[in-house]
């Protein structure tokens, strides 16, 4: 049978389109129907490319009986968490206070009045490991429904009023200075697995945020230890079995915490702010690792996440279809056996590659696979191919050649061996690519758009790729046309070109703000900047509190049972903290105090948890290292096509003081025309040469024509 989410526009909710479940989405007549039927709600959250949402579907949703009970005892609302991250933030804060635990699927039974009383995840079709069957979860809830109304109601009740008492007064920490940054660094030098990379046990999640306050409190600081850490957990992901050796791109996150077994999801947040995480790692140190990394990630996005209408989808699954069993498999795509690599590439080629990528017959993952890694030494220069590029860095992994990305051999044989590798890789991609592929969720979100719009900007100039400026540009062009209406207010998600109907939270224009800033910054194009400003001036009309501190969701959104406000980072950067740094570059843009105001009241929070949480207010860390180097205003005055005006554009781009703002053009006017950046306004060519100017707070320095001197201004080598 067809349900009610046969006209929904996510893919997550149209995959539960035929259950014989009676799904409804969320809405007010979802619960006007529990009301009037007397029976309670059953929340099921999840997203498309999420392993155990679709094995919890096909065990239990897609089950006649099971959903004959649900339909009969239940109204059942089914949510695409990326969608609505609004109901998902507020009911996983209930689950987690509940259990202790998180995750998804979530599931949670609601009264009409959307209060939550019951609480779980994933649950299994029959008993199994101490966890009782779905079933038998059903028929106790609705047992407890009939049978004790008044100890639910009780119990709903004081779920709410638990959630509204964890609101927190972040404003009072005050304004973050140098010691927080430095209790920070730390406190995270505690958590960092100095064997492995990255931080805690397993499993273990890229650090993307981390990394980038580490990259820019070394920057500001000289702080060697904070840069070993970024460079060490960067290298050990590249080589681990969580990035694809083959086709480049990372997964969701590593089982185990040598990063050796993924889940085998590839979501577009990871990539984008790995791929800018990478690229600012070579920006600093030089390293052919990074290089090739951040290419390949934002190659990867182009090739496998760009939709028709330019944006980026939003995830590829962790399953696809095994050829030997029929069945959808996780990580069935990416594995490989010794005998599969010498089909595709003969016997010599094949043990090469064995050795290369360390496929044993035992196997890393499940029966007898093994997951691509790219060990270290594994084979002399296995990665060939050396640095060419201008970073600012000395190249630091020619200290300890013979290795995988090795910067200083480029003989014959190093050239050879370059030559077969990449042939080798070629082919398994090829053949790779004739196994039945991950399903990709097609719907494009604004802020993981947003994200990419920075990293392809970024990734394009530094490493002079016009065609990745174009793709992001593109991807810009559709958030304008789509996703924003006539009042620049974002819409959440789109598909095919059409924007869905959710409205954008705050993340939304957080992100979004942010690629906008970055793409002004590459493109020399203020119109990027004019967006950009749009949309921080409705993060102050519409999410900022009275005490400074913001909310998730606009003041006019649909009310739920607490409004949420999360300042700590997930897999991406929190609302609150991406808000805070596209309000202080915009500030630093325009000068403009109430915008500066705005973000110094909204990094109170880092104050209160910056030293005592450092890997979950990582972004926070990083906008504070902004702060506290000014952020840099950067004004290249010049002709956009003159070589000069050029090397003095890149060299400002490549400079890596915390959060610097750049603008390039043509000497400005002081009149605020559309299109021009305020800080080229009045900036004269010194001798009629192209110009660079380097600001704090609008109190410059010298001008400059030289590029090695604008470097030097900006605390880096010359480009």
């Amino acid at each position: 049978m067809s349900n009610r989410l046969a006209n929904e526009t996510s893919p997550y909710l149209l995959q539960h389109a035929d259950n014989p479940v009676d799904w409804w989405p969320w809405s007010p007549e979802a619960f006007a129907e529990a009301r009037e039927r007397g029976v309670p709600v059953l929340l099921s959250v999840g997203y498309s490319s999420c392993h155990w949402c679709h094995v919890f579907s096909s065990e239990s949703f897609e089950d006649e009986l099971t959903a004959a009970y649900m339909n009969e005892h239940f109204v059942n609302i089914k949510v695409d968490r990326e969608e609505r991250p609004d109901i998902d933030a507020v009911y996983m804060e209930a689950v987690q206070a509940a259990t202790g635990q998180g995750g998804w699927p979530m599931t949670v039974f609601l009264t009409a009045d959307a209060e939550p009383f019951y609480f779980g995840t994933y649950f299994p079709p029959e008993p199994r490991h101490g966890m009782p069957s779905f079933m038998q979860v059903l028929e106790g809830v609705r047992g407890a429904w009939v049978g004790r109304p008044e100890e639910v109601a009780e119990v709903a009740q004081r779920v709410v009023r638990d959630l509204a008492g964890r609101e927190l007064d972040y404003g009072k920490a005050g304004l973050p200075g140098a010691e927080v940054s430095a209790g920070a660094l730390l406190g995270l030098t505690r958590e960092y697995d100095e064997a492995r990379g990255g931080f805690g046990g397993a499993p273990k999640f890229p650090p993307s945020m981390v990394i980038e306050f580490l990259l820019r409190h070394h920057a500001r600081t000289g702080a060697e230890g904070a840069l070993q850490m970024a460079e060490q957990t960067c290298e050990a992901m590249a080589r681990g079995g969580i990035y694809d050796q083959l086709g480049g791109g990372f997964a969701r996150y590593s089982v185990d915490r040598e990063w050796v077994v993924p889940h085998f999801e590839k979501m577009l947040y990871d990539n984008a702010l790995l791929c800018r995480a990478y690229a600012h790692l070579w920006r600093a140190t030089g390293s052919a690792l990074a290089r090739r990394v951040a290419l390949e990630t934002a190659d990867f996005m182009v090739r496998e996440l760009r939709t028709r209408e330019g944006g980026y989808a939003s995830a590829l699954d962790a399953d696809s279809e095994d050829p030997a069993t029929g069945k959808h498999v996780e990580g069935a795509y990416y594995a490989w056996t010794p005998e599969q690599l010498t089909e595709v590439l003969g016997q010599a080629d094949g043990e090469f590659a064995a050795v290369l990528f360390g496929v044993t017959p035992e196997g890393t993952f499940e029966h007898g696979t093994s997951v691509l890694q790219l060990p270290a030494g594994a084979v002399e220069g296995a990665d060939g191919e050396a640095d060419t590029g201008t970073g600012t860095g000395t190249g630091t992994d020619a200290e300890t050649a013979p290795d995988a990305d090795a910067d200083t051999d480029t003989g014959p044989d190093a050239a050879a061996l370059a030559d077969r590798i990449a042939g080798i890789k070629a082919r398994l991609l090829a053949a790779r690519a004739e196994r039945p592929a991950p399903g990709r969720d097609d719907k494009i979100v604004a802020a993981w758009n947003g994200l990419a719009i920075a990293a392809l900007a970024e990734c394009g100039a530094y490493f002079d790729r016009p065609d990745l400026v174009e793709r992001a540009t593109e991807a810009a062009d559709l958030l304008v046309r789509v996703h924003m209406d006539g009042r620049a207010r974002l819409a959440r998600t789109s598909k095919d070109g059409r924007a869905g109907v959710n409205a954008g939270v705050l993340e939304d224009y957080g992100d979004v703000a942010e690629g906008f800033l970055a793409l002004a910054a590459v493109t020399g194009e203020g119109v990027w900047l004019e967006f950009a400003g749009f949309l921080v001036d409705l993060v102050l009309d519409r999410f900022t509190a009275e005490d400074g501190s913001l909310y998730d969701t606009a003041h006019d959104a649909e009310q739920l049972i607490r409004r949420p406000q999360d300042p700590t980072d997930t897999a991406a950067p929190s609302g609150w903290t991406a808000a805070a740094g596209a309000l202080l570059s915009y500030a630093a843009h325009t000068g403009s105090e109430a915008h500066r105001t705005a973000a110094e009241r909204a990094l109170a929070v880092v104050a209160a948890l910056g030293p005592r949480a450092p890997r979950f207010i990582g972004q926070g860390l990083a906008v504070v290292e902004a702060l506290l180097d000014g952020p840099r205003e950067v004004a290249v005055a010049g002709d956009p096509g003159d070589r000069a005006t050029a090397a003095l554009h890149r060299a400002a781009l490549l400079g890596t003081a915390p959060g610097a703002v750049v603008a390039a053009g043509l000497p400005g006017k002081a009149d605020g025309s559309v299109g021009e950046f305020p800080l080229l306004a009045g900036r004269e060519l010194v001798r009629g040469l192209p110009t660079a100017y380097v600001c704090r707070r609008f109190v410059c320095a010298l001008p400059t024509t030289d590029p090695a001197e604008l470097a030097a201004q900006l605390g880096t080598a010359a480009p």
